[in-house]
């Protein structure tokens, strides 16, 4: 929850919650079954949420007028360092020398390719600039960067060059990070552009690794990746709740906490 948001009561708090939840937009009459109120309190508190351009309805509808994007790079690439860390050293143990891994531009894929430095020989498929740039120089590793114009807040290559690359090269494993993960949906991510790309990369590789950290469960995304897109390993390093290992089960991924 940002906490600079100007409200005024616990049920504006409430609304936002749930908006949050929801991947910034609803219906007001969900809300108003959600937070168990008639849509009368829950359109005189959007009128304040407004106001003070927190949220902007639409017809029958609103919206968190905040941006849902993830925030930079550099911002993400530093919280819950320590996760990633763990998380990637057990991924990259997955990985030998000589192996041809997809990488995406995630945060905690980033931290991936920092631990594949101790690898050698490997071929290496990205749209991350930051990847192609931790891995291309060392231990006669080949590495394939995605074309097209860079994303100014991610580094990350998106757009009809880089899907064309991703397509033509198959990989023993290809990685991915997520934005949200729960037992309704699966897995999400922030933008459209990164989930066509995760879908073509998933397809052209014979072991396709999720990761993510217990900050991402029972989170919310704009985009899901797909029902249609197998995925093999979920690392994370928390036990999921109930909901989600149910939905592991049910697309037969197999489940690694890692400690």
């Amino acid at each position: 929850m940002n906490t600079t948001r100007k409200t005024t009561n616990q049920r504006e708090e409430e609304i936002l919650r749930e908006l949050e939840k929801q991947g910034g937009s609803c219906r007001v009459s969900f809300l108003a079954d959600a937070l168990g109120v008639s849509n009368e309190t829950i359109r005189r508190n959007l009128r304040t949420l407004e106001e003070n351009k927190i949220v902007r309805k639409v017809h029958g509808g609103v919206h968190l007028i905040e941006d849902f994007s993830e925030a930079p790079f550099q911002s993400r690439i530093s919280t819950h360092a320590d996760a990633k860390q763990r998380l990637a050293a057990a991924v990259a143990n997955s990985i030998s020398d000589g192996d041809s891994v997809f990488l995406d531009i995630g945060s905690t894929t980033a931290y991936v390719a920092m631990a594949l430095k101790k690898r050698s020989n490997l071929l290496v498929v990205t749209n991350s600039a930051f990847v192609a740039n931790t891995l291309a120089t060392l231990n006669n590793n080949q590495v394939f960067l995605a074309g097209g114009k860079l994303r100014r807040h991610d580094g990350g290559a998106f757009g009809a060059e880089a899907l064309d690359l991703v397509r033509r090269l198959n990989v023993q494993f290809a990685v991915f990070s997520v934005g949200a993960v729960n037992g309704e949906t699966g897995f999400m991510l922030h933008d459209l552009e990164e989930a066509n790309l995760a879908r073509v990369a998933a397809q052209n590789a014979q072991v396709r690794i999720v990761v993510a950290d217990k900050e991402k469960f029972n989170k919310r995304a704009p985009v899901s990746v797909g029902n249609d897109t197998q995925f093999d390993v979920f690392f994370t390093d928390a036990q999921p709740p109930r909901s989600i290992v149910t939905m592991l089960q049910e697309k037969d991924i197999d489940l690694v906490v890692v400690d």
